[in-house]
């Protein structure tokens, strides 16, 4: 299992954990030098999203992999992004992940879902 694996593996158990939902892997390597994955969880509530992000941060960091820089939208908890350099994590609320869509302008990039691992 090579490191962005386990990173991988990491991040979708502990939204998995936390009810999150539609969850997705985007492969953004070959396209973009900002990470070579994106992981998009959705959650029900605010409250949601913050323990999803909270869960994930705990999990990684048990792991040893902490964030780079700062964790973005956690006031508002409408969308947080973690960035653990090869993974960028973003927790939507699921109005937000409607409305930004990131696997609709990222498309062109292989996907997997949470239940294409299973």
């Amino acid at each position: 299992m090579t490191e962005v694996e386990k990173k991988l593996g990491i991040i979708t158990k502990a939204a998995d954990d936390k009810k999150g939902f539609d969850i997705e892997t985007l492969n953004v390597g070959e396209m973009t030098t900002i990470a070579d994955y994106f992981v998009i969880i959705s959650g029900n509530s605010s409250n949601q999203v913050v323990s999803i992000a909270d869960e994930v941060d705990e999990k990684m960091s048990l792991a040893g992999y902490e964030p780079l820089g700062v964790k973005e939208g956690y006031k508002s908890a409408r969308w947080i992004v973690l960035d653990y350099d090869d993974v960028i994590v973003h927790i939507f609320h699921r109005d937000e992940r409607e409305y930004y869509n990131l696997e609709r302008l990222w498309s062109e990039f292989e996907r997997k879902s949470k239940e294409d691992e299973a």
